[in-house]
């Protein structure tokens, strides 16, 4: 179809006001578009076909809530199946829950599950950079850097993209996370705990003998009767020694480390030559949510962190 540029323009902000009054109801905030890429799907590999609109399935979790009901595939990040848009955006879901950000899911679901346009549109810089500072804290945290393939300077500036609001706005730039420390800061339901233990490589029941301030971090050791869960690469010569340490975590509050009387589900990483805590759980038996999670530990099919985190 052939038309006047103002006509095409005006038909084009037509569409993308409706998009926006759809997708508005999602619960983050207000989307808006703010500019048109032209040059979408050139570069990178080739697709064996074009890009079609297919149904966001309800086990996408990342972006099934996002606000809208279809996405593009091949998305933008260039998976091309839906198992692999699955098992990529699977990692991200934790992220998402720890609210460090408000555009985070914006901005990951413009990529993993692009709306359904004539062309992809992409996320502004602005808001990659937003999400990037305020949840790369949290990211190292867990010993994940912020990854390459979501480097910021490949988005559009200028162009028409992907925003929440306007990028002076206070809302878009100030973190609503808590300042809980990080791994301390679990919800006590069973895909909770099974994220937390997914983004870790070794878990172990054990009681905290003591915790010690160390530069930045927090040091804690531990007694020496624990019970190994998940091994990883951990050794049961290192399990017995092994001492985790709360990445930045000397100031910010870790309620769990208070208490040296309880049992606790203790899980970690391996970063360098440093052991981090990433997530701890008090060791509840009467707890519903944290025997199901106990009991699908060894079942639960992960998604693979270090195919995304390069």
């Amino acid at each position: 179809m052939s038309c006047g540029s103002e006509v095409c323009w005006r038909m084009f902000r037509l569409m993308v006001t409706a998009l926006v009054v759809v997708m508005s109801g999602c619960g983050a905030s207000e989307y808006e578009y703010l500019g048109w890429r032209t040059d979408a799907y050139n570069g990178g590999r080739g697709y064996g076909k074009p890009p079609q609109c297919v149904d966001i399935p309800d086990d996408l979790r990342l972006c099934h809530t996002v606000g809208y009901n279809q996405m593009l595939l091949p998305n933008l990040l260039e998976h091309e199946t839906m198992a692999e848009v699955k098992q990529q955006a699977s990692s991200w879901v934790p992220l998402v829950h720890k609210n460090c950000h408000p555009g985070t899911q914006v901005f990951l679901c413009s990529l993993f599950a692009p709306v359904c346009l004539d062309r992809p549109i992409y996320p502004c810089r602005w808001l990659c950079e937003a999400v990037r500072d305020s949840c790369t804290p949290i990211m190292e945290a867990f010993g994940f850097p912020w990854p390459e393939m979501l480097t910021c300077d490949k988005y559009p500036q200028d162009d028409v993209c992907i925003a929440m609001t306007q990028p002076n706005a206070t809302e878009a730039t100030r973190p609503t996370g808590s300042p809980i420390c990080p791994p301390c800061d679990n919800e006590e339901r069973t895909d909770t705990i099974l994220e937390n233990m997914c983004a870790s490589e070794f878990a172990f029941k054990a009681k905290i003998k003591e915790v010690k301030r160390e530069n930045l971090d927090r040091k804690v050791v531990f007694q020496k009767k624990k019970k190994l869960l998940k091994a990883g690469n951990l050794k049961k010569k290192d399990l017995k020694k092994l001492v985790l340490y709360l990445k930045n975590g000397a100031d910010c509050p870790c309620q769990q480390l208070d208490n040296l009387g309880n049992q606790y589900l203790i899980m970690g990483r391996k970063v360098d030559k440093q052991y981090l805590l990433t997530g701890i759980h008090k060791w509840d038996k009467s707890g519903k949510e944290f025997k199901k999670a106990v009991k699908k530990l060894n079942t639960y099919k992960c998604p693979a962190f270090e195919n995304v985190f390069k």
